[in-house]
């Protein structure tokens, strides 16, 4: 199997992390035989200090002509000052919208061995297991919007085609999972939620019978999350709602530098990344942590590759290397804390033995 690989390390930590992410693909392609090519280019703010543009042409390019892109963050104090359109995270949306990728899939599922570090009772955690889907090209991101000195607007839009097509990539996880669907929205208030409320059940009760369905307020689902989060499943959410409770679920495992994403559409190419921000305060130090971008990868050869095998070689690794105790700065606890590299090596030597195995 042959693929392009496009590199976008972007600000602050990313270049740090995709390092690690590339070098996990290279031990995997060696021991899956796969016929991997990397190419790297500039998004974000390095794009806009070397072409003028956070999402330069030849950047989007590469991209659609890939098989799959692994990203590292975008952002960053030095450019907090530029009007909206030139800002770094303006190149990742367009990103996103240019490509199609109208499907955020974000997994949280605690460590075990991490369990102390949640912010929640380790017994209240203990079991999670979530697959956040977030649409990802429509809504308040997307919409027209207007400014003056004494006024602002920002149009949230949805249309049905749009609700209809993030909801079959959520059911068809949750068919794959438990069977259990929770869609997420603001009923009570919002028109597009409204809207989102009715397409999603036409298309669960017409598509995807067995599937239990359920819909939860936004408000609720974010007490829910803390005081329950392991009664949840899938959970199928628009682009704002999903943008906020997906950091909140993040923290259940202790670390946003933990967490993995997928930015999926129709077909190839899918963008992986970690949730994490640029962290621009250890920039440059390396102690970033790799794992987030790790398990991207895995997220990557799952569905950009339909590689399970490779997937799950690459999360026991993880898993394996976390409870040895190979932890970064943020997941130390104050207890012995090792560097980016140490913690990539990790679980390349444990991939490299089962790869032998």
């Amino acid at each position: 199997m042959r693929g392009l690989i496009v590199l976008l390390p972007g600000d602050g930590i990313g270049p740090e992390v995709v390092e690690a992410g590339r070098r996990v693909l290279e031990v995997v392609a060696e021991g899956h035989g796969l016929d991997l090519e990397f190419e790297t280019h500039a998004i974000g703010g390095a794009a806009i200090d070397a072409a003028g543009d956070p999402l330069p042409p030849a950047t989007l390019a590469a991209c659609r002509l890939s098989s799959a892109v692994l990203l590292g963050a975008v952002g960053g104090p030095k450019w907090s000052e530029l009007p909206g359109a030139m800002r770094p995270e303006q190149g990742l949306l367009r990103l996103r919208q240019s490509l199609g990728l109208y499907a955020n899939l974000r997994p949280v599922k605690p460590m075990p061995a991490l369990a102390h570090l949640s912010p929640l009772k380790p017994e209240r955690v203990a079991g999670t297991d979530l697959m956040v889907v977030r649409e990802l090209t429509g809504g308040i991101y997307f919409g027209a919007r207007t400014r003056t000195p004494e006024r602002a607007t920002d149009e949230c839009a949805y249309s049905v085609f749009e609700v209809e097509r993030v909801t079959r990539v959520a059911a068809r996880l949750a068919a794959a999972r438990s069977g259990r669907l929770v869609s997420v929205d603001k009923a009570n208030v919002l028109e597009t939620s409204r809207l989102w409320r009715e397409v999603v059940t036409r298309v669960i009760r017409d598509e995807f019978p067995a599937l239990k369905l359920e819909h939860l307020l936004v408000d609720a689902m974010a007490m829910y999350l803390v005081t329950r989060p392991r009664d949840f499943d899938v959970i199928l959410t628009e682009n704002l709602f999903g943008d906020i409770l997906t950091d909140e679920a993040g923290v259940l495992a202790g670390s946003l530098g933990l967490l993995p994403s997928a930015s999926l559409g129709d077909g190839p190419p899918g963008l992986y990344e970690p949730i994490h921000g640029s962290a621009p305060d250890i920039a440059g130090r390396g102690i970033a942590n790799p794992y987030g971008t790790i398990l991207s990868v895995a997220l990557m050869l799952r569905h950009g590759f339909a590689l399970e095998s490779a997937a799950r070689e690459i999360e026991t690794a993880v898993d394996a290397a976390i409870g040895a105790g190979v932890r970064t700065p943020d997941i130390a606890a104050g207890g012995p804390a090792t560097d980016t590299r140490t913690a990539t090596n990790a679980v390349i030597d444990r991939l490299r033995s089962a790869l032998a195995a």
